[in-house]
């Protein structure tokens, strides 16, 4: 027998108490007969006995050598994505011209400019309170580890946002919410400014964070569901990174305003570039991919919610394995990034403009790192180039902390930032290729920030463990926190985690959004792609 010849699993589940003749009420099966005799004959009398539904015997040597290939295929389907990691790169995976992939449509040109000028927004706002930690406690005459409660709370709510904006994007569309989303968190960032009191600011935050959740999950889906395939590796690099040129933005605007003008005027004036995106969000189209996807269930007979039930069990695993890996990457960035700055003031006494350059630096690495990384991982594959981030990486963690002068740690900044952002710059692309048909929005959106709920405490932990954990030498009668050996230990435990994680995880690099329909009435799961 071969694989296409086994007998089916529950085949053991035959009755063994079924009447052989309407004369006799106390026959019955006897397998051990029928084994006997099925022992006896060869492999070609075999599908002859199958027939007539007798059962195998197990003690045969054909039908142990079937249990034995059905096992090795098993394991082959299982662990093959574990082995294929390690494998060179196959003759169909190319690496294009990076001029040619840049090339886009004036349409596509648009919507992506619009959704990576939407997460540079976020970044800019959420990074004021990372840049203003040490002036916001003096401020409010507060600990610094007290201030960051704000980020943690930013954090902690963006899942919020991710859920409600991502249903109302798959099912609406993404323009109009993506509208609302930027006019709102613009209000909050503008009343951030005539906070009084850090009880009133960190409410502030609070509501941003649920608006920061749901605007990553729009501009993704847009941005990943208008380009070809072929070009999604490098502008998944370019979005993600649109994190860290907010990150840049904002520590150029600390550079030249808080010295001058103080912290306050930072957030006013931050929100100029969030005005100009919702303008520019007005005439973005719905993208193709979600009009057939609305089209296909107006049409079913399912509803919404039922449509969503079937999503969870058939991807359950799936929807677990991508929170626990974003879960893992925001460790990752927050846990190097958030609480660089203060590392930088506070442990080794540089000026709030050195910290300024520091990050500046940083960040000029991290955009570097995400669009060489996302270009390349058309051609190592997604899973592959984030390996090789976390690797890279964590041979820099010495040089990112150790040195005491200022060039070297910049050295240190700028590369950790090169393989921290590169291998975030795979995850828009990653999330949204692995999403189910229909949850394009939700699923990377919801993941990302259930992630970032997850590791929301990241900044505070090293802040509060640096605290108890001071340098041996004081600094002006004062204990001076141990920040950098706290981020060392946190940062080197991450990279291991998110090495295991992307190695038995699965990738589905090409696939196409824009799908033909079946004639079926099953909803969105009933989708063909296109070969």
């Amino acid at each position: 027998m071969n694989g296409r010849n086994a007998p089916p699993d529950d085949v053991w589940s035959i009755s063994q108490s079924n009447p052989t003749s309407a004369n006799n009420h106390t026959a019955s099966w006897q397998p051990d007969s029928h084994r006997d005799v099925q022992t006896k004959r060869s492999l070609k009398e075999i599908p002859a006995i199958e027939e007539h539904n007798l059962p195998p015997s197990p003690s045969s040597e054909s039908w142990q050598l079937e249990i034995g290939a059905r096992r090795r295929d098993k394991l082959h389907r299982t662990f093959s994505h574990i082995f294929e990691l390690f494998r060179r790169p196959g003759p169909e995976c190319k690496l294009e011209n990076p001029v040619k992939l840049l090339k886009l449509t004036p349409r596509q040109a648009y919507t992506f400019t619009v959704a990576f000028l939407g997460w540079m927004i976020d970044a800019i706002d959420f990074f004021c309170v990372s840049m203003t930690t040490t002036e916001l406690a003096a401020s409010f005459n507060k600990d610094p580890s007290e201030v960051t409660s704000a980020i943690t709370v930013t954090l902690m709510l963006r899942p919020i946002g991710a859920l409600a904006f991502g249903v109302i994007g798959d099912r609406y569309g993404r323009r109009i919410p993506l509208m609302v989303n930027l006019f709102l968190f613009t209000v909050i960032e503008l009343a951030s400014g005539f906070a009084r009191n850090l009880p009133t600011f960190i409410g502030l935050r609070a509501i941003y964070g649920i608006l920061m959740g749901g605007e990553w999950g729009l501009g993704n889906s847009l941005a990943m569901e208008t380009l070809h395939a072929e070009s999604r590796g490098i502008f998944s690099g370019i979005l993600q990174e649109g994190y860290a040129v907010g990150n840049l933005v904002a520590a150029m605007l600390y550079y030249v305003i808080v010295p001058n003008l103080g912290w306050r005027a930072l957030y006013w004036i931050s929100i100029a570039p969030a005005v100009v995106t919702i303008i520019l969000s007005y005439f973005v189209e719905e993208t193709d991919a979600w009009k057939q996807t609305r089209e296909t269930q107006i049409n079913s007979s399912k509803r919404y919610y039922t449509i969503v039930i079937d999503m969870l069990k058939k991807h359950w695993i799936r929807c677990i394995y991508a929170v626990i890996l974003m879960a893992a990457m925001n460790f990752l960035s927050h846990g190097s990034q958030d609480l660089y700055p203060t590392f930088l003031k506070k442990q080794h006494g540089f000026s709030p403009k050195q910290a300024t350059i520091g990050t500046v630096v940083g960040n000029l690495g991290a955009i570097v790192g995400g669009m060489f990384f996302g270009y390349i991982s058309d051609y190592l594959g997604r899973r592959r180039t984030i390996a090789i981030c976390t690797i890279c990486g964590s041979c820099f963690i010495p040089l990112w902390i150790l040195p005491s002068k200022f060039g070297q740690l910049l050295a240190g900044a700028f590369f950790m930032q090169v393989f921290v952002q590169g291998a975030w710059g795979v995850i828009p692309v990653y999330l949204s290729e692995i999403s189910p048909e229909g949850f394009r929005t939700t699923f990377p959106g919801l993941s990302y920030q259930l992630g970032n709920l997850i590791a929301a405490s990241a900044s505070q932990i090293e802040a509060t463990m640096g605290e108890k954990n001071p340098l041996p030498d004081l600094r002006d009668g004062k204990e001076v926190p141990n920040y950098g050996r706290v981020q060392g230990i946190l940062i080197g435990i991450i990279y291991c985690c998110v090495f295991v994680l992307v190695i038995i995880g699965r990738e589905e690099r090409g696939k196409q959004f824009v799908q033909k329909q079946q004639n079926n009435d099953a909803g969105v799961y009933e989708l063909s792609e296109k070969p």
